[in-house]
């Protein structure tokens, strides 16, 4: 034997000995460790619409893109909506004109509400004519293509305003407003000159533009690290929801009518009203009483029209009607100010303590009882009572979050005083910093360069749309009516998002996000509608060349990579988890008949 190893030796055969030992070495730990991120990626704290059955472990695992084949057994026949042109931009909800022309009322803007149709949509978008690849941000903030949303209305209508103005084959937003014709650049710095408080992109990060216009005022507030929620009715100001959008501005079609808005209660650190055209004191001060819901205490209500500062008498009756109810939900009247155009404004500030409650003279202000949960703001109806100040497992009014960055990633005012709550929070942003760091963003075959608008349409604590932090898009956060209620903490966080349900259309215009994602979402999805319904909605809020990125079960996927091929989509599946399509330009031929 001694023989044997001395001649071995002497025949130098250990360096091929010793490659072999390193090889087999670098194999095992690879294994080990790709298993090891998969069960990772598969873990999922909170369980927001988590599958543990997700991890596959019958399948082998797969360390590249797999183009998924086409399945013989789908068979759907995709057909053009018709109405050629004139339903380029559908929403379902929002146009659903018999439903509409039955109203027995509107006086409190109740058509420009949701009324989804009974029977489900499964007919597919056309484009317009002339479509392409939407201008990248940030020159998208500035310019957009105008036969991307050709809709030149507001350029004449709003012409000394400054909205919006058309050259060539793009439309241009120089920045104007009614209240701010000399720039939204310079009223946003007015507005903190008037009260440095505000401290924007600090202290204020998450502001609500109500009435938004094109969303200028939030375009630009993004210079000073703030994220807004615009929003707007589709009324008669042509497409200006579909123009903030394609400027890649955070927005969202809704009003303030006789129902909700779909955000929490206690969310918005600012909100912001250039005549917004909502009479504030209708309907005994439903709408104010709406901004009370939804406004963080402490929280700031910017108000600039024509009541604050003119003195003519109808101007004078919609001041004190508004002060009347201001006083009601006790609050207090922090400055009044006028810019060097003439142009008013004033900004009032919510309590951080419910003692002013208890006064004799609001005591006729009944506290609203919240009897359906935290997420009840969906399809529920205004009313006049006031919201009760969140408190803290000490009974305390929560503090405001921490200064902006700081807010993103320490733990919530908001989040829950279970004993493992904050253990939960913190597992939840490891996991998706890894997630989005280690696969979405170096891993899967996704341009993020190009990307500028992004949903996540079961957000969580928003760990997702917090790990793309650095990436320089913006996410809508949805939180389904079915998963728990983590709306509130994502404000907390200084993002944004709304509550939806997903066997309903969302209120966007077609072809507005560049990125869907999903996680874990479909397998409870399709328990209450169909999942070809929720893809045609997808295909339509998606632009061409957009992703769909879903992270589920295999079960799941192959449900989905089917209809999406069908569709003309390129499919890839990633680690037995993950699907990333891409929608095409492709469009049917034949139009739908019925």
């Amino acid at each position: 034997m001694a023989t044997k190893v001395q001649n071995f030796f002497k025949d130098r055969k250990y360096p091929f000995i010793f490659t072999l030992l390193l090889l087999l070495i670098c194999v095992t730990l690879l294994l080990f460790t790709d298993t090891t991120t998969i069960s990772n990626f598969n873990f999922n704290p909170f369980y927001f619409y988590s599958d543990s059955s997700a991890k596959n472990k019958e399948q082998p695992l797969l360390n590249q893109y797999i183009t998924v084949p086409k399945d013989s057994n789908v068979n759907i026949e995709w057909k053009l909506c018709k109405g050629g042109l004139l339903v380029v931009d559908y929403i379902p909800c929002l146009d659903n004109f018999e439903a509409i022309k039955a109203l027995k009322s509107r006086k409190h803007m109740e058509h420009r509400e949701r009324h989804c149709p009974n029977v489900s949509v499964q007919c597919l978008l056309p484009l317009p004519k002339g479509y392409k690849v939407p201008v990248p941000w940030p020159k998208s903030r500035d310019m957009i293509w105008y036969n991307n949303v050709p809709h030149a209305k507001l350029v004449e209508y709003k012409k000394d305003q400054r909205w919006v103005e058309k050259y060539g084959e793009y439309l241009v937003f120089p920045g104007g407003g009614t209240q701010f014709k000399g720039g939204a650049d310079h009223y946003i710095d007015f507005i903190e000159k008037t009260l440095p408080a505000i401290q924007w992109g600090k202290h204020v990060r998450v502001v609500l533009d109500v009435g938004c216009g094109v969303a200028s005022f939030g375009g630009y507030l993004l210079d000073k690290n703030v994220i807004t929620m615009s929003f707007a009715p589709k009324d008669e100001h042509e497409a200006q929801i579909q123009f903030a959008l394609e400027r890649g501005i955070p927005a969202t079609l809704s009003v303030i009518g006789t129902q909700r808005l779909s955000f929490p209660d206690n969310g918005f650190d600012l909100i912001h009203c250039a005549r917004c055209r909502v009479h504030w004191d209708a309907d005994g001060g439903k709408p104010l009483y709406e901004l009370n819901r939804i406004l963080r205490p402490g929280g700031f209500f910017v108000w600039s029209a024509t009541p604050v500062y003119r003195n003519n008498e109808r101007d004078q009756q919609a001041w004190n009607a508004t002060t009347a109810i201001t006083k009601a939900m006790c609050w207090t009247v922090v400055t009044k100010a006028r810019d060097p155009s003439g142009h008013g404004l004033v900004i009032y500030q919510k309590p951080t303590s419910s003692s002013c409650y208890e006064k004799l003279e609001v005591k006729n202000r009944p506290l609203c009882k919240n009897e359906g949960g935290k997420n009840s703001s969906w399809y529920a109806i205004l009313n006049s009572c006031l919201t009760p100040l969140p408190v803290d497992g000490a009974g305390n009014v929560q503090n405001w979050p921490m200064p902006w960055p700081q807010r993103l990633t320490n733990k919530p005012p908001g989040l829950s005083t279970d004993s493992d709550a904050d253990d939960k929070f913190d597992k939840d942003s490891k996991h998706w910093s890894k997630l989005v760091s280690d696969v979405y963003v170096n891993s899967l075959s996704i341009n993020w360069s190009s990307v500028r608008n992004v949903m996540d349409m079961n957000a969580g604590y928003a760990g997702f749309a917090a790990a793309l932090n650095d990436l320089p898009v913006w996410v809508m956060n949805v939180v389904p009516i079915d998963a728990p209620d983590t709306l509130s903490i994502i404000y907390d966080r200084g993002l944004i998002g709304m509550y939806h349900d997903w066997c309903e259309s969302f209120n966007t215009y077609p072809r507005t996000y560049d990125v869907l994602h999903s996680s874990f979402l479909f397998k409870y999805l399709e328990r209450r509608c169909d999942i070809v319904d929720v893809v045609v909605e997808m295909d339509r809020i998606l632009r061409p060349d957009g992703y769909l990125l879903v992270q589920d079960s295999m079960d799941i996927l192959n449900k989905l990579s089917p209809i999406l091929r069908s569709l003309n989509w390129s499919v890839t599946m990633h680690l037995n988890q993950f699907l990333v399509g891409r929608k095409s330009f492709w469009r049917p031929t034949v139009v739908e008949t019925e």
